[in-house]
């Protein structure tokens, strides 16, 4: 296991050193610059721009230089803790994203306890109650979440927590929080405005988990090994949860390299629709915007949290399933 974990973190660098340059290469792409872009807002609402501000702010933002250049300071700056300045907003990176970080690891965290809260009963009922009423019953519940875009439910919800509960789910918090320090009133507010982005986030999420904990469990539970425990005269909640249930479980853990992601990213299309202030609005904007420093970021960190989600979905998997080796080989 030592062996292995260090072969893996070592892999890690490599990994995320072809990575970053790969996302700097993409977001470099497209013509131009943010402050190209930023010239022709301003001409477009017919306003003037003096060339030597635009110029002396090139050379201060380095966009000047040549594109290995760029990516070897954008590099160094991340080593070193700096993810660079945003154009946009006209700070540095780390200042810019502040509270929408918070509130989206707040989202996020909720959002996956829901619909594992959620889903884990309801699937287990399911397999364990095959073609009855209340495994159909839930099917089709599973089926209308799947087949429910994330963003018309944002609206319809939107529509009802305003009309029936008085809520206003846009910012997150009540407007006297806005902008405002940590406290328990803010920590309050925001509470009251999360139920329904969890909702609307968590939908399609439990409907598909519910799908595939009842296709594993039920693909386990034919399985030999089960019928022979059943012959031996097992408990049926004890032959249920020692093997078929971990062995169903893996997808679960296997999950964890695209879960802790998306803690960050969040919902961006749901966020927007909501008017949320969490990350994925600002990503959006700024892979629109060209802010280079701000979308390279978040799209790095985003790669990070997958190796490391990878990583620990593997090591989970290894504990959680005996069938699992880290090493390969034949087992004899």
């Amino acid at each position: 296991m030592p062996r292995y974990l260090l072969h893996r973190l070592l892999m890690m660098i490599p990994t995320l050193l072809v990575i970053s340059l790969i996302v700097f290469t993409i977001i470099q792409l497209p013509p131009g610059d943010y402050l190209e872009s930023y010239i022709a807002e301003l001409q477009s609402q017919g306003e003037s721009v003096d060339p030597q501000k635009i110029a002396f702010l090139r050379q201060h933002y380095g966009l000047d230089r040549p594109f290995y250049e760029q990516y070897l300071y954008w590099l160094a700056g991340m080593l070193h803790g700096d993810f660079g300045y945003s154009f946009e907003y006209d700070m540095p990176v780390t200042d810019v994203v502040g509270d929408r970080l918070i509130l989206t690891v707040l989202v996020s965290f909720i959002t996956i306890l829901f619909t594992w809260v959620i889903a884990f009963p309801i699937g287990l009922y399911s397999a364990t109650h095959q073609y009855s009423w209340g495994d159909y019953g839930l099917t089709f519940i599973g089926f209308i979440g799947l087949a429910t875009p994330n963003f018309l439910l944002a609206l319809v919800m939107l529509y009802l927590a305003n009309v029936y509960f008085g809520t206003s789910i846009g910012g997150l918090m009540d407007a006297d929080y806005l902008d405002q320090p940590w406290t328990w009133g803010k920590f309050i507010s925001v509470l009251e405005h999360l139920w329904i982005p969890v909702i609307v986030i968590g939908t399609s999420g439990t409907a598909g988990m519910i799908r595939r904990l009842r296709a594993n469990l039920l693909d386990e539970l034919q399985k030999q090994y089960v019928v022979t425990g059943r012959a031996k005269g097992l408990p049926p909640v004890k032959l249920l949860t020692k093997y078929p249930l971990r062995m169903a479980l893996n997808f679960f853990i296997s999950d964890i390299g695209s879960i802790l992601p998306s803690v960050i990213s969040g919902a961006e299309i749901v966020a927007v629709v909501l008017s949320l202030p969490t990350t994925g609005p600002m990503m959006l904007s700024a892979l629109q915007s060209q802010d280079m420093y701000l979308a390279g970021s978040f799209l790095m960190f985003l790669a990070f949290l997958t190796v490391v989600g990878v990583l620990l979905s593997d090591l989970a998997l290894a504990v959680l399933d005996p069938r699992i080796r880290l090493q390969g080989g034949i087992t004899r």
